[in-house]
């Protein structure tokens, strides 16, 4: 069962139903004339001219002639063999093969129906030779020219609406694509916005947290002997609550973090390093070398949050007693060095990205680095410290701002 011809559209259907009625018209000539012409046979003529009509008018009802090519040559044998019987009788039936030539190169296969044209066009310069009892080149002229424009136009049809079909599965396959792409770049923007969110909340809420503990259980040591001592741990606890929960305001809000509100870089760094060191066994000493120059929010931001990481794990796992944070500024680049005297750690053993382990800090700060166009090194060994070097790029602050703004 073969596909003989494309579903119908507006135009073909349209142009189906010239071409029934082209035939109609051209057997009610045949059979008009030779009731009107006198001629002979003329009941005979009317006959076949009514049976080519009857035959005809079967197929666009039979399914089977859509769908089947072999349905189609045989129901278009039966109207070529009463079109043959009323060819012998009327020389009128001559123009009938005309219409028949676009119903066999529709039908058939390219092959089948260009060998029924030429049969049908040998059959109608016989035919009318026939019956004018004499033969010319001119009388093949006319069959000859309406088979050639049937199979250019046919033909040409056929290769416009093969070409119309590939643009349309191409479109198709690129609105698929496009969904698909746009679907992609929804989970890519998801998980982005959901790395971010974990990075804020490791390096503002979680470490704001993780430093009331620290201070807590300080001031439970102290208790009962030193309670003065513990109640300076208590109000350095409220005072970490009460920033955490600046963080976490402007964290939601999407706003500035509030120690860069109103002044540098290198004074938050300077206010960092004095409030680790105020509130845990820490010496933090805040260093600024070359000239400052202007940056960006979204470097600054980085930064901060890249020094408060390291200052967190610091604080929770290096167990050391001093630590130098140093912004410089060197030509085009801003470098920001953490370095401590703590216990160190071995940086190629791969570390679980639990935040728990500090594992999740250090690729949180990677990634912000690397977001900027920057790197981060660390260079540690167990025993000897740890130093830690984020080297961003200066961007000028407008274009900063633009790429930061999304």
């Amino acid at each position: 069962m073969n596909t003989v011809a494309p579903a119908l559209t507006p135009t073909t259907r349209a142009l189906a139903w010239s071409l029934h009625l082209l035939i109609i018209g051209l057997l009610a000539l045949a059979a008009g004339r030779a009731l009107t012409g006198d001629r002979p046979h003329a009941g005979w003529i009317v006959t076949a001219a009514g049976a080519c009509g009857l035959v005809y008018a079967a197929g666009p009802v039979l399914p089977r002639v859509r769908r089947s090519r072999r349905a189609a040559a045989l129901w278009l044998a039966a109207v070529g063999v009463v079109w043959l019987v009323l060819l012998a009788l009327s020389p009128d039936a001559v123009w009938v093969a005309f219409p028949l030539y676009f119903l066999q190169l529709h039908l058939l296969s390219r092959r089948a129906g260009l060998a029924a044209v030429t049969v049908t066009a040998a059959a109608a310069v016989a035919g009318f030779a026939t019956h004018q009892r004499s033969f010319s080149p001119a009388m093949a002229i006319g069959p000859a020219l309406g088979a050639a424009v049937a199979v250019a136009v046919v033909w040409g049809y056929q290769a416009l609406y093969r070409e119309s079909e590939h643009r349309r599965g191409l479109i198709e396959e690129l609105t698929a694509t496009r969904t698909d792409l746009a679907a992609a770049q929804h989970t890519a923007g998801v998980l982005a916005e959901r790395d971010r969110l974990a990075r804020e909340i490791h390096d503002t809420l979680a470490q704001g947290l993780s430093s009331i503990q620290l201070l807590l259980r300080a001031a439970e040591r102290a208790l009962p002997q030193e309670p003065r001592n513990a109640a300076r741990h208590v109000g350095q606890a409220r005072q970490a609550a009460v920033d955490s929960l600046a963080e976490a305001r402007r964290f939601v809000a999407a706003l500035t973090p509030p120690t860069l509100e109103g002044t540098t870089l290198a004074e938050a760094l300077e206010r960092l390093c004095a409030t680790t060191s105020a509130r845990h066994r820490l010496t933090a000493r805040f260093h600024l070398t070359g000239a400052p120059a202007p940056l960006a929010t979204a470097h600054e931001v980085a930064l901060l949050r890249i020094a408060q990481s390291a200052l967190a794990n610091t604080v929770q796992h290096a167990e050391a007693t001093t630590a130098d944070v140093t912004l410089g500024y060197l030509g085009d680049h801003v470098v920001l060095d953490i370095v401590d005297d703590g216990r160190g750690f071995d940086p190629a053993r791969p570390v679980a990205p639990d935040p728990g382990a500090g594992g999740f800090g250090l690729a949180a700060m990677r990634a912000r680095a690397q977001a900027l166009g920057g790197t981060l090194t660390v260079e540690s060994a167990p025993g000897r410290g740890t130093a830690l070097a984020a080297r961003v790029p200066l961007t000028p602050p407008a274009e900063t701002e633009t790429e930061a703004r999304p």
